[in-house]
């Protein structure tokens, strides 16, 4: 039997336990929005949230569809163009397009430019990417974790003696709002303990030379590096903290923006023992996860690897998919409003999206980065509730969407002085 025929039938009697037989069909497809940087600085990073995007509906087409239709993807490529891009071509996916739902972004700018184009025509985004909360949109479905669920257990686990062990915290990352934010959070969360971060530093976008962010943490006295950089400009960080003698061993980096995809243009002598901190590893050894793994590779190569944002995205699909099953329309509406009483058995376990934030729930892992360029879970905790606005930055902050959505606190400072 041809391979697509196997995958076919495979996928026809329910590799999730979804549907069983195929569904007659309408002859007008549902269209989807599938908006991510193939070009640019963050094509390392976005590329693959693409072909996962584009995995996921090949497999619910070839179960017979949604609602007996069958799912049209309409790629639009934002360029790494966070300010002008993603919001013109969020804009054609929904009002000219005039999709069901977008999946899309990687970077908080890129997010915050498409939101007002979502809100204002009521449209559904799914977000896959971890990100540094203070947000509360009802047009959003954010897929990864929020600070709660990241940055807070990263730094307890980085003070922690079963952890790094590690008290003299340099912070580097890339200077737009995810690192800004989270850095925010995190240096608040180490004053409680009364601990302070001995750095702070930022880079542009595409940022290539470290030579003096790398002298500084040296001079710094650090004994770990907090990193938020982002896209390819990670190859020159691990690139530069090796040439310059700062080793895992000495200095651990514990890396928010690395995974799996960007460790591929890595030299695995740099990065060996660097730690990152995610919901998701494609080492999960769970088969659930290995039979995902398995289907991407057998898609894409088997040079290629999975990781938290492209697991993410991909239950964000199926999360639509089953959400729009359950409300039998794909009305925006209707779609959110039973979103949050499904549950989708997904590569990393099982999701759920919170009434009150419209943000899943996500277990924290630690990995430590291996020869093959895969990583070593050395944490793991239970699945942790999405807090969008950790109380120790964002004091009266909050989101419930069964009692009205945003409730606002005192205005806070992200970029101080």
């Amino acid at each position: 039997m041809p391979r697509f025929a196997a995958f076919a039938l495979t996928a026809s009697i329910g590799l999730f336990g979804f549907a069983a037989a195929p569904q007659p069909r309408d002859e007008e497809p549902v269209k989807v929005g599938i908006l991510h940087s193939l070009t640019g600085t963050m094509a390392i990073s976005e590329s693959s949230l693409k072909d996962v995007d584009l995995m996921a509906i090949e497999e619910i087409n070839a179960a017979g569809g949604v609602l007996g239709k069958k799912i049209e993807p309409i790629v639009q490529d934002p360029m790494s163009r966070f300010t002008d891009g993603f919001p013109d071509r969020a804009k054609k996916l929904i009002v000219e397009d005039k999709v069901a739902a977008v999946f899309g972004c990687w970077t908080s700018v890129s997010r915050k430019n498409v939101l007002p184009v979502v809100e204002e025509n009521n449209a559904l985004l799914f977000y896959p990417v971890a990100y540094e909360g203070n947000e509360c949109s009802k047009n959003v479905i954010y897929a990864a974790a929020t600070p709660s669920q990241q940055i807070i257990p990263a730094i307890e686990w980085i003070l922690s003696k079963k952890g790094a062990g590690r008290k003299k915290i340099f912070f580097v990352g890339t200077d737009y709002v995810f690192p800004r934010t989270a850095f925010l959070i995190a240096g608040k969360h180490l004053k409680a303990m009364d601990i302070e971060p001995v750095g702070e530093s930022y880079v542009p976008f595409g940022h290539k030379d470290f030579a003096g962010i790398v002298e500084q943490i040296k001079r710094s006295g650090a004994s770990a590096i907090f990193s938020c950089v982002n896209g390819d400009s990670n190859i020159n960080l691990y690139n530069e903290l090796a040439a310059q003698g700062v080793t895992s061993e000495t200095c651990p980096v514990i890396a928010t923006q690395i995974g799996e995809d960007e460790l591929r243009g890595l030299d695995p002598a740099k990065v060996k023992g660097h730690f990152a901190v995610q919901s998701y590893f494609q080492s999960l050894d769970t088969p659930k996860n290995k039979e995902f793994v398995k289907r991407f590779q057998a898609r894409y190569g088997r040079d290629r690897i999975t990781d938290d944002a492209i697991a993410s995205a991909y239950a964000s699909v199926y999360l639509w998919k089953l959400a729009a099953e359950k409300a039998k329309s794909f009305d925006v509406d209707k779609v959110r409003a039973v979103i949050s009483t499904i549950e989708f058995d997904a590569p990393e376990g099982k999701l759920k999206v919170s009434p009150k934030t419209l943000h899943t729930n996500k277990a924290f892992l630690v990995g430590r980065i291996r020869d093959d360029k895969q990583f070593d879970i050395v944490h793991r905790t239970a699945s942790i509730e999405a807090e969008p606005y950790p109380q120790v930055v964002f004091p009266g902050w909050g989101c419930d969407w069964t009692k009205g959505g945003p409730q606002r606190g005192p205005r806070v400072n992200v970029r101080p002085k």
